[in-house]
């Protein structure tokens, strides 16, 4: 994440029954993901600007405070939308997701980033965006 993001919390789940995804499955769910994805960079995006503009709650301006925390509301329902489905959002700029999945008996995410056509990457759940590899190099028959 980058640091702006750091003063948006995303919830963390209390269910200990994590989805996992295959290979398969993963790529099903990207439409609708993607679209909850473009909806977060776009609201994202705006809450940004608002703070560029010190457009924060405690302001004199009203109607810019009330717009947002309707934005800040949003963009949490949408954070929600994704946590409904299983997936881990790790970028609000880059629109970067991991799906969990699970390899030769070991967790790992399926990493899919705004703008790729699939999951076309993996990686270690320590490891991150720069741990990326080809989903080629997983063996994708169990799927």
């Amino acid at each position: 994440m980058t640091t702006e993001n750091a003063y948006i919390k995303t919830p963390q789940t209390a269910d200990t029954d994590t989805k996992s995804f295959s290979l398969a499955q993963a790529n099903s769910a990207l439409p609708y993901v993607s679209r909850i994805v473009d909806d977060i960079t776009e609201v994202y995006g705006r809450i940004l600007e608002m703070r560029r503009n010190g457009d924060l709650p405690g302001g004199s301006d009203g109607g810019a405070e009330a717009a947002y925390e309707t934005a800040m509301d949003r963009l949490s329902v949408l954070v929600d939308e994704l946590h409904a489905v299983g997936v881990e959002l790790k970028d609000f700029e880059l629109g970067l997701v991991d799906f969990p999945a699970i390899h030769e008996g070991r967790d790992i995410l399926l990493c899919w980033k705004r703008g790729e056509s699939g999951i076309g990457h993996w990686h270690e759940t320590d490891a991150g965006l720069a741990g990326r590899q080809p989903v080629a190099l997983l063996d994708t028959e169990e799927d």
